[in-house]
C-alpha cells in the first residue's frame, strides 16, 4: 500500500465543498482542514504508484476550488492508526 500526503491550497470561501469533493474521490482515505499555510491535507493511500498520479493530478487537482497541491509520498510507517479498537464495539 503506497500513502501520499497531499497538501491542498483552496479557494477560501469554498473549502467545506473542496474538501467534501476530495474525501469522495477514490482512494483519499481521509481529509481534514488544518490551520497554517495550507487549508487541507488528503490521505491518498492506494496499490501502485500510477494510481496515486491518476488521484492527484487526475482527480483531486480537477476538484472546482483547488488552487495548489504538494504531494509527499511516505517511505516508512512508524506507528499504526490501531483502526480495529477505534471501530471496536466492545466485544471479545
Amino acid at each position: 500500500m503506497i500513502t501520499a500526503i497531499v497538501f491542498v491550497k483552496a479557494d477560501v470561501a469554498r473549502i467545506p465543498e473542496v474538501a467534501e469533493a476530495i474525501a469522495s474521490l477514490d482512494g483519499v482515505s481521509e481529509v481534514y482542514s488544518v490551520t497554517g499555510q495550507i487549508d487541507l491535507i488528503a490521505l491518498v493511500r492506494v496499490r501502485e504508484h500510477e494510481d496515486v498520479a491518476t488521484v492527484v493530478a487526475d482527480q483531486l487537482n480537477k476538484v472546482e476550488g483547488v488552487t495548489e497541491t504538494e504531494t509527499h509520498i511516505a517511505f516508512r510507517t512508524y506507528s499504526r492508526h490501531d483502526l480495529e479498537s477505534a471501530f471496536s464495539i466492545g466485544l471479545d
